[in-house]
């Protein structure tokens, strides 16, 4: 089990080195000229080449790459040309919003999802079964942007029943005092009913979006876990003995059926913290994501670069935690590994 823990630590790396280089290499690909926007649209030549000195864009590929590597080394991800601050500072101010946002969208999902799931797997192949895979379906095949247009366009501009979209907090509203980051759980701290409700009606709208999205491959893996586990010889012998049938139900077969369904939710928070950058924007959520889409335009490298290097980061911490926790819960998939 060390063994595999430790070969799997070692790919992560491996992982990670990759991304700074296809991420680096990638951005000077870009067909805008960083240079050139930040001259401005009036910029002589003069000036383009002053500012693209400025940027260190007047050396070659590899020696930019060596000075952004070296950089790293100590925890330097650059400064954003577009917010004139240290790329981190920006990150670490907006983090916490872009995963409150994922996180309260996992949990509406799962609240959906899971149970769905198990009830289509007790009954499968009839018309509730095909109902959540239809529905399962759907949520994923419309863009998450366009279903928060709609909802937006529903609850906010129709129904006047959601706040404007203008981030975590109206204009009015104070944020709670910082603990956490996260605004819903800093206002149950400082015991401030009335800026979470202020909270929790910002986030409702674009956390229903990305959960309609992430509703599908938890109902999908829970009907797979459970249909599985239900036909296994040991549940089974349980019904026959027999127990209770929700005993069978939730303790013998949804436990058995947990690990891969916990695979699965690793899986998805850590995607949707990357398919929220859409949903940022349409809600204006200060997020990372769209903190990232604003850089692109500007052809501002380094806060893209540190965008895409939090996420990979992110992305595989998660899911070695998740290998890990599954190698701890049941040893046999060490041997799978």
């Amino acid at each position: 089990m060390g063994r595999l823990i430790a070969t799997r630590l070692a790919g992560a790396l491996v992982v990670v080195a990759s991304v700074i280089v296809v991420t680096f290499f990638l951005t000077r690909a870009l067909p805008a000229d960083p240079a050139v926007y930040f001259a401005g649209m009036g910029g002589t030549k003069e000036a383009i080449a002053a500012m693209r000195t400025k940027l260190g864009l007047d050396h070659g590929l590899l020696t930019q790459f060596a000075v952004y590597v070296r950089a790293l080394a100590v925890g330097d991800l650059g400064k954003s040309l577009t917010t004139g601050h240290p790329v981190l500072d920006d990150l670490a101010r907006r983090l916490p919003a872009s995963i409150e946002l994922t996180v309260s969208a996992l949990i509406l999902a799962a609240i959906v999802g899971l149970p769905a799931g198990i009830a289509a797997s007790l009954r499968p192949n009839s018309w509730f079964d095909h109902l959540v895979r239809a529905i399962a379906t759907l949520g994923v095949a419309i863009p998450t942007f366009f279903t928060g247009l709609m909802l937006l366009h529903l609850f906010y501009f129709d129904l006047g029943w959601a706040p404007a979209p203008l981030g975590r907090l109206s204009p009015f509203t104070a944020p709670p005092p910082h603990v956490t980051g996260f605004y819903l759980v800093d206002s149950v701290l400082a015991g401030d009913p009335q800026t979470f409700g202020a909270a929790l009606g910002q986030i409702a709208l674009p956390a229903l979006t990305l959960s309609l999205f992430a509703v599908a491959p938890l109902a999908r893996a829970t009907r797979a876990a459970m249909l599985d586990v239900l036909s296994s010889d040991f549940v089974r012998t349980a019904r026959a003995i027999p127990l209770g049938r929700a005993r069978v139900l939730f303790v013998y077969a949804f436990g058995n059926a947990l690990l891969p369904v916990l695979t699965t939710i690793g899986m998805v928070f850590s995607f949707l913290l990357g398919a929220n950058v859409l949903v940022e924007k349409v809600f204006g959520w200060p997020g990372v994501g769209s903190y990232a889409i604003d850089a692109l335009i500007a052809a501002d490298y380094a806060p893209v670069q540190g965008f895409v290097l939090v996420m990979a980061v992110l992305y595989i911490a998660l899911n070695l935690a998740i290998d890990i926790a599954v190698i701890v819960a049941d040893p046999r998939a060490a041997g799978a590994g």
